[in-house]
């Protein structure tokens, strides 16, 4: 008889398209067997009364990043994985971000080094690219792709950062090529850039302005333009961090056409609205992050959206920067719209916060809670079967959830080092009590029993939407092949 490490007995179980009664038993960092009255291991979880669901995955956070802006984010690699493995979350998915004139290939072995140092979860890591030169693009990011590192993010705004049409075209090239998932953040800068600065000259730099400027027309243009820019190579790409109505329809009419375009959004997007940037003096800075938080129509669109699947994952977009001269406010009292750290602190928040308003509320099944917060993600990056689904053979990443345990969100029962929250007062109903990451019981009785730097790297393989191949059209085709000839050149 099998004698299994651990066992996870008497829960209700769920995966992304069912939900059933079973035991689980795991052997080092794998589940070794699931099914209904497994003989009792060296140690036993009692899950009787709750839901026992895989680990949530993360793949849109920023940890130990310096911004465009220069700011560094308040968590390392250490907090973060902290915080994320207390909201439920087994794995996590930074960004390495390549600053302009700097080494993609420099930058990444630095980031990995960081993570291997100091993450208590099993961890993989994007870049962010902002230069298109021919070592870039020819060389350090096709070697990387092919370790493991299978997507990467390029923005359409932010003078540090962004990238024109052309540069796009080059990168989505790539993309095509190697197998790569092209993550976008999606605004028109020169619509942001005209706005702001009428703003400004006209006296108008409250927090609350910073949505004016990014206003909702922006990413809707933005996201109906990378669409298009991705159909000269019909290459799969994910619209990140979705707040739209605009961007949520062009996303929508694009997958009914067939087409291979993705979208996230955020737990900030669902609960937060823009009235919470219009606060007195500064405070609505704490709310300020791009795309901005919109109306309560958006929300709506928002989770009609991910219930029919037009957005097929909800990360958190952890963008930690202090209410201080460090981050969010560098010129004190005096600091404008423009100038605030765009982000917010949400990696273990994200979980409870989607798990209460969908779940609880009826809004989302215990399945599709599992599609959004762990299956898809494992899907779209090339981690799935290994990890997002509770099944022999997968690595042993379960979070014990007690469904009708209830929580008020404040910032001293959280665990990054942001010093706010902005969803302090938030009632939650459901929360994440136990929580084992590859084998390992990392989050029980309210304590971390992990160490630092224990964390995995996970190679990943390549994305679901790029793993079979599809039949292109000609015309797509022959541009691929312009693409290739470059190359060789």
């Amino acid at each position: 008889m099998t004698e299994f490490d651990l066992t996870i007995r008497g829960g209700t179980l769920a995966n992304d398209k069912e939900t059933f009664r079973a035991d689980i038993g795991i052997i080092g960092d794998k589940i070794a067997a699931v099914g209904p009255g497994l003989a009792p291991g060296r140690r036993n979880i009692d899950a009787a009364g709750h839901y026992v669901l895989p680990g949530g995955i993360d793949t849109h956070c920023h940890v130990e990043q310096l911004s465009g802006m220069g700011r560094m984010t308040a968590d390392d690699w250490y907090s973060a994985s902290v915080s994320a493995a207390f909201g439920g979350t087994t794995t996590i998915v930074p960004f390495a971000a390549q600053h302009r004139g700097k080494s993609l290939k420099k930058v990444a072995a630095d980031y990995a080094a960081l993570a291997a140092e100091k993450s208590v979860i099993d961890y993989s890591y994007h870049v962010i690219l902002t230069e298109t030169d021919d070592v870039t693009l020819r060389e350090d990011l096709p070697a990387l792709i092919r370790s493991g590192i299978t997507s990467f993010k390029v923005y359409m705004t932010y003078d540090a950062l962004k990238l024109d049409d052309y540069q796009m075209l080059e990168v989505l090239a790539v993309a095509a090529r190697e197998k790569a998932l092209c993550m976008v953040h999606a605004e028109n800068t020169d619509v942001i850039r005209w706005i702001s600065k009428r703003l400004l000259e006209q006296g108008y730099g409250a927090p609350k302005y910073h949505g004016t400027s990014h206003m909702h027309l922006a990413e809707g243009e933005a996201t109906h333009r990378v669409i298009q820019l991705a159909r000269l190579f019909e290459v799969p790409i994910l619209i990140v961090h979705v707040s739209a109505r605009e961007a949520v329809g062009a996303i929508q009419m694009a997958r009914q056409a067939g087409l291979q375009v993705f979208g996230e959004t955020c737990s900030h997007y669902l609960v937060l609205t823009a009235e919470n940037m219009d606060l007195p003096g500064t405070e609505g800075a704490k709310y300020c992050c791009s795309p901005p938080l919109r109306d309560k129509a958006a929300q709506d669109a928002l989770w009609k959206a991910l219930k029919n699947g037009t957005l097929q994952v909800l990360s958190s977009d952890h963008a930690p920067y202090r209410y201080d001269e460090t981050g969010k406010l560098p010129y004190g009292q005096a600091t404008t719209f423009k100038d605030v750290a765009n982000g917010m602190p949400s990696l273990e928040a994200r979980l409870p916060i989607l798990f209460s308003e969908g779940v609880s509320k009826g809004r989302l099944t215990l399945p599709e809670f599992v599609a959004l917060s762990s299956a898809n993600h494992a899907r779209m990056y090339g981690m799935y079967p290994r990890k997002g689904v509770l099944a022999a053979g997968a690595d042993a990443d379960v979070t014990i959830w007690n469904p009708v345990k209830k929580v008020t969100l404040a910032t001293d029962i959280l665990h990054d080092r942001t010093g706010y929250t902005p969803f302090d007062g938030m009632e939650i109903t459901g929360w994440p009590e136990t929580v084992v990451s590859a084998g390992r019981v990392v989050v029980e009785g309210g304590r971390l029993h992990a160490e630092k730097g224990s964390g995995r790297f996970i190679a990943r393989g390549v994305p679901e939407a790029l793993a079979t191949d599809r039949e292109i059209s000609t015309e797509a085709y022959f541009f691929r092949a312009l693409a290739d000839a470059k190359r060789t050149k």
